[in-house]
């Protein structure tokens, strides 16, 4: 109960905050809106902006990590963070801030996401959507193409899973293993389902097929 009381007074402060921080921006405040998320993210996280975009994603998450477990909401807490860091930025119109910024969320709250975040609490979903469609047109990082892969299946977006999947292979991973694993989800799955995913099943039957000789030029490459 305790821990539960505790999220939910970091929420109503995050959001609280948030309204302050937009008000700010809208007033060109934008050193004094960045006080604000240094403010909460030292009240509820024990970090300041500096140190929390100095450490990578791993150190981020290894913060969380307390007797085997992970505190993913607060996880995402940190993420939503960060990304409200990066609007301020677009502010003063710094767009290594901005991006650096929301790699950086995006890594987080899939990894919170994917290990058992509460997906209401912040609209999870809605907020990597929103950074997702500020960051597709740069080339993500390996290790977030490889959380990004996971989340568009379990989302149901299965035209752009498939996408994700040869992004990995673009940037040289060894992902047979994973592709052979995704169209043999896929090819079962109802074929209403697939053609709201964005991927008909004939789709998937032609993806598959092509995968196939993907690998196996691949294995001709490295014999």
């Amino acid at each position: 109960m305790f821990r539960s009381d505790y999220i939910v007074r970091m929420i109503e402060d995050m959001t609280q905050m948030i309204a302050k921080v937009l008000t700010l921006k809208q007033e060109r405040k934008t050193t004094e809106a960045l006080w604000e998320i240094d403010e909460l993210l030292n009240r509820h996280f024990r970090l300041n902006s500096r140190l929390l975009n100095s450490l990578s994603v791993e150190d981020i998450i290894e913060l969380f990590r307390i007797g085997g477990g992970l505190e993913v909401d607060k996880l995402q807490g940190v993420a939503r963070m960060l990304q409200e860091e990066a609007g301020i930025y677009i502010e003063k119109n710094d767009d290594y801030e901005v991006i650096s910024r929301l790699m950086k969320a995006l890594h987080l709250y899939l990894y919170a996401y994917l290990h058992g975040a509460d997906r209401k609490l912040i609209h999870i979903t809605q907020e990597i959507d929103k950074v997702l469609a500020v960051v597709e047109a740069y080339r993500l990082p390996t290790k977030t193409e490889y959380l990004l892969l996971p989340y568009l299946e379990s989302a149901g977006r299965y035209g752009k899973a498939e996408d994700s999947l040869y992004r990995l292979v673009d940037h040289g991973e060894d992902v047979a293993k994973e592709g052979n694993a995704l169209y043999q989800r896929l090819i079962t799955l109802d074929p209403d389902v697939l053609a709201r995913g964005n991927l008909p099943l004939v789709e998937v039957e032609q993806g598959q097929e092509e995968w196939r000789r993907v690998i196996a030029k691949a294995k001709e490459w490295g014999a």
